[in-house]
């Protein structure tokens, strides 16, 4: 793990480059973490703080990930699967034509007071980001004729671009769209001060509604009594 002190009296990024994204270890570093692909259900769009269903349940789906430990599977779909492979293809080529990639499996940041972590598909040199998404061919086309000549980043994937440079704290990010049978689309991003403070901001009450939710659970389980159960795992399940 390498740590970058950017300016404080004690390090704040802390670059995991011992983890491989999807492993076991990867789960655990992120088990009850806020990242910046699921920051966009504690946001909206507009950067207001979200008061929804979707960021009620990712306050409970962290909350118990905290208290457990434990980070349950999601459903991989096909679209998921395709993804996977796409980004594989994509930093090829983003590689190839444009600059040498590192991969790592982790960043976090904990200036605030609180942790943020981003999985980047990839780093370029000392100040680059790389972000892949795997894109429909309608999606493709329409990057290209709205956003590649205006250089914007398509709002599907703002907030989490700027969370990663935010908690990278690095300089540039090309997002790197592609589909199969279409040319590559790159878009570079920077920091955005006013959307980075949104994302802070968000991010600081979300916690602070996390740690009083945190509270009356523990009050809970004193009234109702701590009775263990024991967890199977999916495979003992289907058995």
């Amino acid at each position: 793990m390498e740590m970058i002190e950017k300016g404080g009296t004690r390090p704040t990024v802390r670059i995991h480059r011992d983890l491989y994204q999807g492993t076991e270890q990867w789960l655990a570093a992120r088990c009850g973490m806020l990242t910046a692909s699921e920051m966009g259900l504690i946001i909206t769009p507009t950067f207001k703080v979200a008061k929804n269903e979707k960021e009620k349940a990712h306050l409970y789906e962290l909350l118990a990930q905290r208290i457990s430990g434990y980070v349950e599977p999601h459903f991989v779909s096909n679209d998921m699967l395709r993804g996977q492979e796409d980004e594989i293809e994509a930093l090829t080529l983003y590689a190839r034509h444009f600059a040498p990639t590192e991969a790592v499996g982790f960043i976090t940041n904990d200036k605030w007071g609180f942790t943020l972590g981003y999985s980047p598909d990839a780093l370029v040199g000392a100040d680059g980001l790389v972000e892949t998404k795997s894109r429909r061919q309608k999606y493709q086309v329409e990057t290209f004729v709205v956003h590649v000549l205006e250089e914007t980043i398509p709002s599907d994937f703002l907030i989490q671009v700027q969370t990663g440079l935010l908690v990278s704290e690095r300089s540039w990010c090309d997002l790197i769209s592609y589909s199969g049978g279409l040319p590559l689309a790159r878009i570079r991003a920077y920091p955005d001060a006013k959307i980075q403070a949104a994302i802070v901001e968000a991010a600081a009450g979300f916690e602070e509604r996390l740690a009083a939710a945190h509270a009356l659970y523990r009050k809970a389980i004193a009234k109702a009594g701590n009775i263990p159960t024991v967890r199977r795992v999916e495979g003992e399940i289907l058995a």
